[in-house]
């Protein structure tokens, strides 16, 4: 099966500085009866993003006009935590974001997001401080997300590429544009000869 390809993504980021947010957060537990990934978009932080009569708060930041369009969100520390539903890397992309940039996530969320064509971006506190006063003095600054060099890199404006961790396997995959399914379905050929020798 494919999934979103990602070699280099060069766009504007969306800010939100808040450590620990969790998956509940991200997508609230009463939005995960459906078992596909339409509409989820629109239910994202859902809790922080509508008032209490279903209008937008225009306090949050994903409902700033400047927001429309950015695909990097820049997150606090420790993003993603709580349970280990996969609609939160849903909700994320179906808003149209591509990679979240912090300083570490959740093991269980971090995994969703690869198999889900979302990138965490894990960065040192130095770095993220660093680019988050870059954001602030102008936010409409593009950071830029490679995947295509010998090492994983995030960029801006000024800064020369940092190189960031990520599972080889959920990169190659990120690269091709598969999942886990279409990268074995990809090896058909060579699973049908070893199964002919092995009779």
């Amino acid at each position: 099966m494919s999934a979103p390809k990602f070699t280099t993504l060069t766009a504007r980021c969306i800010v939100l500085p808040v450590a620990d947010v969790d998956t509940d957060q991200i997508i609230p537990a009463r939005f995960l009866k459906v078992t596909d990934k339409k509409g989820l978009g629109e239910n994202l932080f859902c809790d922080w993003r509508y008032l209490d009569d279903g209008s937008p708060n225009p306090d949050f930041v994903l409902n700033k006009p400047g927001s429309q369009g950015a695909q990097i969100l820049v997150a606090g520390n420790n993003f993603g935590c709580g349970s280990s539903r996969e609609h939160a890397p849903w909700a994320l992309t179906g808003w149209g974001l591509r990679a979240v940039v912090s300083t570490m996530f959740a093991d269980i969320f971090r995994n969703n997001s690869l198999k889900n064509g979302f990138v965490p971006v894990t960065v040192e506190p130095a770095v993220h401080a660093e680019l988050m006063a870059a954001l602030t003095k102008d936010p409409t600054m593009e950071v830029t997300v490679d995947l295509t060099g010998e090492s994983a890199t995030v960029s801006w404006p000024g800064r020369a590429p940092v190189a960031f961790p990520i599972d080889p396997f959920a990169r190659d995959c990120l690269l091709k544009g598969v999942d886990e399914l279409g990268y074995l379905q990809a090896l058909e050929p060579q699973i049908k000869a070893y199964e002919a020798a092995h009779a």
